[in-house]
């Protein structure tokens, strides 16, 4: 995990390399990334839970074996 200094240097050497004007865009970036990443992650999982609680057809009828066509063997 980091702790309090870490973070810190981390946003003091972003801002140091990127400038102050061009934080405010990347951390809009990351915010509308994320945002994005956690709307298909919900889709994705409402999509798992429909499947799960949707019954299964039921299966379909079959033929009784005299009612079905003999095979020829040539």
């Amino acid at each position: 995990m980091l702790g309090w200094p870490e973070i810190v240097m981390i946003l003091v050497i972003v801002l140091v390399l990127f400038g102050a004007k061009k934080v405010p865009e990347l951390m809009r970036g990351m915010g509308h990334g994320i945002k994005e990443f956690k709307k298909a992650t919900r889709e994705v999982q409402d999509e798992v839970q429909r499947a799960i609680e949707e019954e299964p057809p039921p299966p379909a009828p079959r033929k009784p074996a005299s009612e079905e066509a003999p095979v020829s063997k040539a």
